[in-house]
């Protein structure tokens, strides 16, 4: 969005900020339900942005509505009735007009009811991640509909580039119309072959919020709330699968050391520097009953096993503790069961630990020719703190110049050149 969610903090704008604020926390709600309205992805996207677009002006001019969330619920739907008079093309164009326009009379009733917007929801996630759509597309699309991430943040979890997410995503949607993909739950036998889409997306969402890939914050945290908000609803809706069970065990757990992960002036603070006794208990314990429920499902998979490494971390009784031969074992399975470069850097990292950099060296070196790695800040960053433990000065401070180079969150950034300021005193 344009209009409000894209100004720099501190300007004298509470119209844009209420914005702003309003599209973080109520556009994945007023889309899935305008979806459910108009039969039309790409008609009900359009609708929400023009609301959120008037709305900066409207909110400057009226003031900011004690329910903004509503507003732009009405505006979004009076949009979508203007795009459809205005589309003759669409041969059930006066019949969706005529549903439109009964549902503007049954609007405070219909805006009530948390559970057909809890459903709603459903019904988008499970549609963006239909198995017509590769998977790519399926966790890019719904990225895009759900947490509202930008074509640019959803690049770099995808490591790829800007245009060519861009175009992943306008496929996507064309394939839903052109496919007629029905916007729906799917039904008990279809569940289990559309849930990988639907826990991959989730993820991503979760991972965005915690570790912000641009900007000035290195936590959003609305997106790790909105990412365990889905993955409960996620088990509620499947309560006998390990992995739902794994995924939220995971995210629970990562989200009680939300807080821990920046200082009081918003400066990245490492795992092993964290004060433990600032992490949330109350969300560890809960993490580790979901993760104890997993593990008893007897199914094991991907998250539950990035569960248990997180399990370890916290466990510890300090960082020294940290059992990171176990981790790395960990890592082990974990690369056997979902093979990617991503997987054998986390693994290199932790070996380094439990066995020396040059042991973390010999894993991580072969990495560095991965093409999708090229521009993948974490592998940098990982190798120069090897390369530093190892003795190889000016090897780390190369590295920690080209993770530097590819970071575009500033917190992660200034952390990076606080250690290569550092480097270059030792030196």
């Amino acid at each position: 969005m344009s209009t409000g969610s894209e100004r720099r903090p501190g300007a004298d704008d509470p119209a844009a900020d209420a914005v702003a604020l309003t599209f973080r926390e109520e556009r994945a709600a007023v889309l899935a339900t305008l979806i459910r309205h108009v039969g039309d992805f790409q008609l009900a996207e359009d609708a929400v942005q023009d609301a959120f677009a008037s709305a900066v002006a409207a909110w400057r001019r009226d003031g900011v509505p004690a329910n903004p969330g509503a507003w732009i619920t009405v505006a979004a739907r009076r949009r979508a009735i203007d795009r459809l008079r205005r589309d003759r093309s669409l041969a059930d164009r006066a019949e969706r007009v005529a549903e439109l326009v009964r549902l503007e009379a049954q609007e405070e009733a219909a805006m009530s009811d948390e559970s057909a917007i809890v459903d709603d929801r459903l019904r988008l996630i499970f549609t963006c991640c239909h198995p017509a759509l590769d998977l790519p597309a399926r966790v890019a699309l719904t990225l895009r509909a759900l947490g509202g991430l930008t074509t640019a943040e959803i690049a770099r979890a995808f490591l790829v580039s800007e245009p060519a997410m861009g175009k992943r995503i306008v496929r996507a949607k064309r394939k839903i119309a052109d496919a007629h993909i029905p916007y729906r739950v799917p039904e008990d036998e279809e569940l289990l072959d559309r849930l990988r889409g639907v826990l991959r997306v989730v993820y991503l969402i979760f991972n965005e919020g915690y570790s912000a890939s641009e900007g000035d914050r290195l936590v959003r945290g609305g997106l790790c709330s909105e990412a365990i908000r889905l993955g409960l609803l996620l088990r509620d809706l499947m309560p006998d699968d390990a992995e739902v069970w794994g995924l939220l065990a995971l995210m629970l757990l990562h989200d009680a050391r939300r807080a821990a992960r920046i200082d009081g002036e918003g400066r990245y603070v490492a795992l092993d520097e964290q004060d433990r006794a600032s992490w949330d208990r109350g969300r560890i314990a809960e993490g580790l009953r979901a993760l104890e429920r997993a593990v008893r499902l007897r199914r094991p998979g991907e998250y539950q096993l990035q569960a248990a490494i997180t399990a370890l971390h916290i466990q510890a009784a300090d960082a020294e503790a940290t059992d990171w031969a176990q981790i790395a074992e960990l890592y082990g399975a974990l690369a056997q069961l979902n093979p990617s470069p991503v997987v054998e850097l986390n693994r290199a990292a932790a070996v380094g630990f439990a066995a020396g950099p040059e042991a973390g060296l010999e894993l991580l070196t072969p990495l560095l020719g991965e093409p999708a790695l090229a521009r993948y800040q974490p592998l940098h960053a990982a190798h120069a703190e090897l390369l530093r433990r190892a003795g190889d000065l000016p090897g780390a401070e190369r590295a920690y110049e080209r993770a530097i180079a590819l970071s575009a969150n500033t917190v992660e950034r200034a952390e990076l050149e606080s250690r290569l300021h550092g480097l270059r005193r030792r030196g």
